[in-house]
């Protein structure tokens, strides 16, 4: 399992490197993030047992990034878009062409790329009014809860089970769009915001960031190369985990797995038949 984990932690280096050097070239910037900022300060790389690989961008700098992929038409690796792609609402990855890496949602899903990836998620700017914030915060739960449904996402105990029956008798994909629309709304903000990083399983406290971390940014050193982070990563880091340098248990550390079968050499049709 070691062997294999550090094979297809190679394979999402090279994915990001090929990022950092079109963001490099283009005036584009991203922000490690997540557990890759952590294992960029505690680890000097990965999380030893850690298989992906998370950035921010903001919104104008995806689309930049988009757009400068779309026009160079590499054959390497596929940008799977955020509200485009069924059954991903909530970011994007960008996967590479012929490997594997099948999570259990997924694993009887056709339509969709299942390869190697780096996850590309959306930096919000938002009002330091906290009341805004709230509002924003209980929307995008309910978009992180209908991407989970979409995937077929087992809910783990009865207050879910009763969120996820209640979903299927709304108009979820309406609801997702208009509460998207209040998201970006805030994206024009020129004084007077904060950043936040609201959907997927962050909570409220630990999802409203300093401007000035995000404002500008530093390089971190990872494995052996140099990515883009907030000027204040430790201060990021802290607000997200709380105590960052103590190593979790044996078990947590399985659970921070995603795959459920990854190949470095095949391409992930050749596991879903």
């Amino acid at each position: 399992m070691e062997g294999d984990i550090k094979k297809v932690q190679s394979k999402i280096l090279e994915i990001i490197k090929f990022v950092d050097e079109i963001c490099r070239k283009n005036d584009i910037v991203y922000y490690i993030m997540g557990g890759t900022a952590l294992g960029a300060v505690r680890h000097k790389g990965f999380i030893p047992w850690d298989d992906d690989l998370d950035i921010f961008m903001t919104p104008s700098h995806y689309e930049k990034f988009r757009n400068v992929l779309y026009k160079e038409r590499q054959e390497k690796f596929y940008l799977q878009e955020w509200r485009i792609v069924e059954d991903y609402l909530e970011y994007a990855k960008l996967r590479m062409n012929g490997t594997t890496l099948i999570e259990p949602q997924f694993r009887n899903n056709k339509e969709i790329h299942q390869g190697i990836y780096v996850d590309i998620f959306i930096l919000h700017k938002c009002p330091t009014n906290r009341w805004k914030q709230k509002k924003l915060f209980l929307g995008s739960k309910f978009v992180t809860a209908v991407a989970l449904s979409q995937r077929n996402w087992k809910p783990k105990n009865r207050k879910q089970k009763i969120i996820f029956a209640l979903l299927k008798k709304l108009p979820t994909k309406k609801i997702a769009h208009f509460i998207y629309q209040k998201i970006y709304q805030y994206d024009a903000l020129s004084e007077d915001y904060q950043y936040c990083f609201f959907i997927d399983k962050a909570k409220f406290e630990a999802a409203v960031f300093e401007r000035a971390w995000y404002d500008e940014y530093r390089e971190y050193q990872f494995e052996d190369t140099y990515l883009f982070g907030p000027t204040e990563i430790e201060k990021y880091l802290e607000r997200i985990y709380g105590d960052y340098k103590t190593l979790p248990p044996i078990e947590k550390r399985q659970q921070d797995v995603h795959a459920e079968i990854w190949d470095t050499e095949k391409n992930y049709t050749e596991y879903i038949k």
